[in-house]
């Protein structure tokens, strides 16, 4: 299946030059959705998961059914403030701002296989503040997965320079 069909680009959102690649399409047409968590399910069927970890908030979809597929936990990774419990936090740089992404001191046990998700990777910024966090409590990173991937702007690079294997179902060129 090619997933590119399936999702939209939104030109100069949230802002001007930025080509939003919006997922809704996807989500809508139950083959395609089911397309993308069957690839995911694949990609780490044979891997043990304990738990996967999904950044927010587009991650949470993908990261919950994978979650269920693989009969793993569920843990989110929340921007400042979401969550009512103790927490570890890493700011990060967006490539349109910044944020900060926390996650429940308790989320992960140490040596847990995590394999993290979301939507997209872009500049990898946020999913490097995300693997900083999973590192802090001390899990085993399997790999990192996402629906689709901006390959010009590096993200792949980051990652796996931090020695974690990347998987992306689709790439759109450009910003």
């Amino acid at each position: 299946m090619d997933i590119t069909k399936h999702i939209r680009t939104i030109p100069d959102f949230p802002k001007a030059g930025v080509q939003f690649r919006d997922i809704t399409t996807l989500l809508r047409d139950a083959d395609a959705f089911r397309g993308v968590i069957d690839a995911f399910v694949n990609a780490y069927a044979s891997h043990s998961i304990d738990k996967i970890a999904a950044i927010e908030s587009r991650g949470f979809i993908f990261g919950a059914a994978l979650a269920h597929a693989l009969h793993a936990g569920f843990v989110p990774l929340r921007k400042r403030g979401k969550l009512p419990a103790e927490c570890f936090g890493a700011d990060y740089e967006l490539e349109y701002g910044t944020d900060r992404l926390e996650l429940h001191r308790d989320g992960v046990q140490p040596g847990e296989r995590v394999v993290l998700i979301d939507d997209l990777v872009a500049t990898g910024g946020t999913a490097k503040a995300a693997l900083e966090l999973l590192r802090i409590a001390g899990a085993s990173i399997i790999g990192c997965a996402f629906v689709i991937e901006l390959p010009d702007l590096g993200g792949r690079a980051r990652i796996t320079r931090l020695g974690h294997p990347m998987l992306a179902l689709c790439q759109f060129a450009g910003a």
